[in-house]
This record gives C-alpha cells, structure tokens and sequence, in this order.
C-alpha cells in the first residue's frame, strides 16, 4: 500500500496553528476526525497520548510522526500537518519540529501500520524530499512529491530526457543480503547516472517490485544478477547480461554501461543464454548456480525440520522413544515431523530443484525420483548415499532432461502438448532412476566410508577440520568459497552430523561482529561512515549474516580479509574444540538456545574469534590522519 492510499488532501494541514506539541496533536487529531477517519476521536487521542509517554515520535531533523493502532480508529489514514515556525515536539535532537505525520492504524492494519511507519521515516531522511513538503503551496504538491518519492525508492522514475529503460533482477542463494544489496547499488549508480532502471529482488520473503510484460516490452537491456535460478522465460529476444550477484554490488557503473550499449547476447530461451552457455568460465559459474538453486530451495526444510528436532532434545535426548524413560509424546511428534518427514524430504528437494535449474520445470520430477532412489537405496544396512548421491541425481536428472528436450525437438508440432505430459516425464525419470539404481550402492560406501572418516575424527584433527571451515566462511562472505563449507555443513546435518554445522555458523558470524568491535575500539581508523556501518554490522552478525562485512571488506581488502579469516578459523576450532553441536543451519543468536555442549561456550568461541580479528584489524590499519 502507498502513503498516498492513506494520505488525501481532506487530511493536509499545511498551516498549523498549533504553538505546543500538546495543541499539535490536537488539531491533527481533529482533521482526522474531522474527515471521517474516526471511531472515536477522544479513544484515538488517548491512545497517541499513550504512545508519546513510552517514548517521543519527534524523531528529529524537524519532523514528528505520532502513530498509535487502536479500535478508535474507522479506516487506516494518515494526517500532515505543517508549521512555517516550528514547535517544540520534545523530538530526540531538541530542535524545532515543522513537519508532522500522524499515523491512525486500524485494530486489525498491523502490516500496513508498519510498513509505513518504516517508509515514512525512511523517506524523511532525504533533505531534498523534506524541501519539497516544506515547500508545496497546494495539497496536491504534497501528495505529487510523495508518489514521487515512493515511485523513485521503487526504481520506477523515468529521467527526463533519457530514452534508456533498463530492468535488473537480483538473486542470491538465501535471499537475504546480497540480494537487497545489489539491488541497491544498481538503484544508486542508475540515479547517479541518469539511467532509468527497475529493479526486481527475489528474497527471502518472495519476489518484490516484480517486472511486468509491459516493463520487458520497453526495456532495452535487462541484467539478471543472481547466484540461483532466476525465471528468465519472459525475457526472449531481449539483451540479457548474466552475472553473479557480487558484480551488481562491487561493479554496478560497468554492468549499467554494457546494459546502456546492449552489449550483451539476445536471449533465445530454454534456460541458458549465449553468454553463458559460450563462455567456460560463465559455465563454471552455471553449475555453481544450479547447486545454490537446489540448497536454497533445500534450506527451508533444513531449518524447520532441525529447530522442531531440537526443540524435541529439550525434553531428554531420548524424549521422542516411545521405549525411553524420557519419552514424551509431544516430542516425539516434533522429531516425527521434523526428522521423519522435513529431514527425509533434503534430498530429493535438492536434488530435484538442481535438475529443475538446469532443465527448467521437466528437470524437477526426475530429479526428485533420482534424490528418493539416492536415499532409499543402496547397501543393505545403511540409509543410502545421502547428500552425495542427490547432488549426482540432480545434476543427472536435469542433463538428461536436456537431452531429451533436444531429442524430441524434431517431432511433429502438433505432439508439443504431449512433450511435457508424457514424453519428458517418462523418459527422464526412467533414465534417471535406472542410472541411479546402477550406481547407488558403490556411491553408497564410497559416502559411508567419508562420513565413517570424520566421525572418527577426534582432538587435534576435528579442531583442523573446524579451522579450515571456519576460515573458509570469512574469504568471500556470502561467495563461492563461503557457500562450499555452508553446503558442506548442509551434508553433515543429513548425515546427522552437527558439529560442523556448529563450526561453520560460527565462522559467518564473526566477519561483522568483528568489524562492529573494529569500529568501537580503533575509532580513529574508521571514518564516520564506516563507524555507523559499523553499528549496523553487529546486529547483522549475531544473526549470521556475513555479508555485513562486505563493505569493509571491499574498501581495503588487503588489511581486513587476512584478519577476518584469522578470527573466523580460530571460532570455528575452537567449537570444534568445545564440542559443540547445532541442529538448525540459520538463525544466529536466535538459535543459541538450542545449541548442544553449552551456549555459553559457543558465545566464548565466536567472541574470542570476532575480538581477535577486531584487533588484526584494528593493528594493520592506519589512522586516517597518516593514511
């Protein structure tokens, strides 16, 4: 929803009256009141009232948004209001407010209460767009500069006098950061640069600001700047540029210039462009692609099925056997449903979504078949080949797929309708589960004597394994070294393995944590910049985004790489050390209560990791002064 759906000309104030803070809420309450917007005038008012006294909304730099939900309120709305002299808000900074928007939210409206809460406040912080509500003559300059900004912030502002239309899409392996943050560097060197642009992020959270026919039909070059499989089918006969996702945040200006020259390939369709498909290097960069895709897709079951797995441990570790002392049936419904059923299903989703990257929607079916087969077939005694036989599976699946696809090609037109019904499904996934069958046992012992290696592993050996993951977490942050070991820890969950998990989460963890540190204790290496980015990267940190780093670590990589891989190696032995074991893949802090061998060791290993690194870093780099 837009401000602009909930702020009409019937709720402008743009002169004030008001004197006080307590006369400024009552003329705004009034106007809300006034156009309909109310239940309960003297309810609503209480309730703002209510909402001041835990905490001023006078956020500062001279604007104030009062908000409160509440069954006062008829319909969602917003009221602005405006005083030429300002007025003392008792706002965060002290000065003067003159810009007020009071935010009235519907009992049941928590999204949209929210949601523009949060982009109210983020829009304000703009100067030029706070000089133009202190500037607009009419309601209706009010509401035109807020549509305005609300259409910029979403990549949707044409620039006058430029005839480029340029689309962007960004994507990367858990939707995430690098996502956001590519997405956000095209937006900025496209506003930098005078180039129309819109960009669509496939997150976490689904696809936002997502591209229309109409956008694809005027776009004159679209860049697909993803690290997993990206719907592309709408995009035949356009100029695509495919890159990683790490080019859109650390080369923006080039991949906007190539996308302005329509220096790239017409895509023809069929899941691969010629860019790709002509280029070794792109290739390599293709199978990378194809894995991410089926360890993201895999990754929701991961997590669920591992937080309800140990959730269950909390009750006694052998609470969910029916034969145990310990045994309570609520937790063995949550082994049932997160180890009988999301942990079984790893896979056949991974490899399923593997094929489907590579063969696009025929691939998914035999690569779910061949994922079964990998896990339920094999040496009498053992569960299968695991994680290592869905990897062959998916990969299998999805070329075979394509081969038959180019197989098929050559008949008739009017047999089309049966190629995906009939043809596709039942040629693949005989192909696929035949070869799988064949090579499933030998895969099977060949998985069973690995895992048999490193449960062997003890002492000095366990604490080499966690330095090496550890450390390979922080060299790329979020790259393909970074994403090697998180699959790797992915396979030794299914294998109920949960140490090394344990390692690596530890080893993401410390890149931000400690440039957050850096900044606080060697504040005269740090510019104001980097010492706010700072304060962002803690928070990012405990809850395991690595990628909160980046931005240090792009600005003088030579210092702070070498030192965050230092810190990151030592956290991820030293948990090893501890024997610390972790069941869910994600979360960070949130899931430190679930961790087994002591949460308080594992704060102690990831601190001591994040403060040695802090001061590495804090060591190599100069003083601003002498740089």
């Amino acid at each position: 929803m837009k401000i602009t759906d909930l702020l009409k000309k019937d709720t402008i104030l743009l002169d004030l009256s008001a004197r006080s803070k307590a006369e400024a809420i009552d003329e705004l309450v009034s106007k809300l009141d006034q156009a309909g917007r109310l239940n309960n005038k003297q309810g609503f008012k209480e309730a703002i009232l209510e909402r001041e006294a835990q905490s001023t909304t006078g956020i500062g730099e001279g604007i104030a948004i009062p908000h409160a939900k509440t069954s006062a309120v008829k319909e969602p709305a917003i009221a602005f209001g405006r005083s030429s002299e300002g007025l003392d808000y008792e706002s965060l900074d002290g000065q003067p407010t003159n810009l007020f928007f009071m935010i009235a939210a519907s009992e049941g409206a928590n999204k949209t209460h929210l949601e523009t809460l949060s982009r109210l406040s983020s829009f304000l912080m703009d100067k030029k767009f706070r000089a133009q509500l202190e500037q607009a003559k009419t309601e209706d300059e009010v509401i035109e500069a807020i549509n305005a900004k609300e259409a910029e912030e979403e990549g949707e502002v044409e620039s006058e006098g430029k005839a480029n239309r340029i689309l962007a899409v960004t994507a990367c392996p858990t939707g995430i950061a690098h996502t956001y943050m590519a997405a956000d560097k095209l937006k900025e060197t496209a506003k930098e640069k005078g180039i129309n642009i819109k960009v669509q992020t496939n997150g976490s959270s689904g696809v936002k600001n997502r591209l229309t026919d109409e956008d694809i039909a005027e776009a004159d070059a679209i860049i697909v700047s993803a690290d997993t499989k990206v719907e592309m089918e709408g995009f035949k006969g356009k100029p695509v540029i495919e890159v990683p996702v790490a080019k859109a945040i650390h080369e923006p200006e080039k991949l906007l210039d190539r996308a302005v020259k329509k220096d790239a390939p017409i895509y023809q369709g069929g899941g691969n462009s010629s860019e790709r498909s002509s280029n070794q290097g792109n290739q390599r960069s293709g199978i990378y692609k194809h894995l991410m895709n089926g360890v993201s897709n895999m990754l929701p079951f991961v997590v669920g099925g591992g937080i309800l797995i140990a959730i269950s441990f909390l009750f006694g570790i052998n609470a969910a056997d029916p034969s145990s002392d310990q045994y309570n049936r609520f937790a063995e419904m949550l082994s049932i449903i997160g180890g009988d059923n999301a942990f079984f299903l790893l896979v056949p989703v991974l490899a399923g979504f593997i094929a489907s990257s590579i063969a696009d929607r025929p691939g998914f079916a035999p690569g779910m078949v061949g994922g079964l087969i990998a896990i339920t077939t094999g040496v009498e005694g053992t569960s299968g080949s695991g994680f290592l036989g869905g990897l062959i599976a998916g990969f299998l699946a999805g070329y075979l797929t394509l081969g038959i696809k180019k197989l098929l090609e050559g008949l008739p037109d009017m047999l089309d309708g049966l190629k995906t019904v009939l043809f596709y499904p039942v040629l693949a996934i005989f192909g696929t589960g035949m070869v799988m069958l064949l090579i499933n046992p030998p895969l099977t012992r060949v998985y069973s004597g690995v895992l048999s290696w490193l449960e062997g592993m003890g002492g000095t050996n366990l604490a080499v394994v966690g330095l090496l993951l550890g450390g390979m977490m922080a060299i790329d942050m979020g790259g393909p070294i970074n994403k090697a070991a998180y699959t790797f820890g992915l396979a030794m969950i299914d294998a109920q393995n949960y140490e090394f998990i344990a390692a690596i989460m530890a080893g993401g963890m410390v890149p931000p944590l400690a440039m957050g540190i850096a900044t606080l204790i060697f504040k005269n290496k740090f510019t104001p910049q980097e010492r706010e980015a700072g304060k962002t990267a803690l928070p990012l940190g405990a809850f395991f985004i690595t990628e909160g780093a980046i931005p240090f670590a792009a600005a003088d990589p030579v210092r702070v790489i070498p030192s965050l891989v230092i810190g990151s190696a030592v956290a991820g032995s030293l948990t090893m050390l501890f024997g610390i074991q972790l069941f869910a893949p994600h979360g960070g802090i949130f899931v430190f209560p679930l961790v087994e061998g002591g949460w308080y060791l594992y704060t102690i290993a990831i601190l001591i990791g994040a403060f040695i690194s802090a001061i590495i870093v804090g060591f190599l780099k100069k003083d601003l002064q002498k740089a």
